[in-house]
């Protein structure tokens, strides 16, 4: 399968029920792109989460962290509409020790003008909220 909004390759995984609220619909899963970042829901996901380091190095090994992080990301296309989640997905991935805006800091240096959005841009409008 790949991206409707770049065309690259997509990884998807499953959510956990305590994160579907975050997710656009009511799919069990999401698919993320290996080129924009871009978040698709996914009605078969995989049973297992897959290595979301290989899809960038500055993605946290920790599941818990993990699953969140890419969550946000596909969310920071809207921060207006999607504000009370982007906000309950930073506690949740700051609670499990990764520091969220440090992650975007290098996946902004690692896809750059090839991410869904200017994830420079966000994470200064990100910094504001907090």
């Amino acid at each position: 399968m790949s991206c409707p909004d770049c065309g690259g390759d997509l990884v998807s995984f499953p959510v956990p029920s305590d994160l579907q609220q975050y997710l656009p619909g009511d799919a069990p899963g999401a698919s993320v792109c290996q080129s924009c970042l871009a978040l698709q829901p996914e009605t078969e996901p995989p049973t297992a989460v897959p290595d979301f380091p290989g899809l960038d190095s500055s993605i946290p090994d920790n599941d818990g962290a993990a699953v969140p992080l890419v969550l946000l990301v596909g969310l920071l296309d809207s921060l207006a509409m999607h504000r009370a989640e982007i906000t309950a997905l930073l506690e949740r991935i700051e609670r499990e020790g990764v520091d969220p805006l440090l992650v975007l800091d290098r996946l902004d240096a690692s896809y750059g003008e090839a991410a869904h959005v200017d994830l420079g841009r966000r994470r200064r409008q990100l910094e504001q909220l907090l």
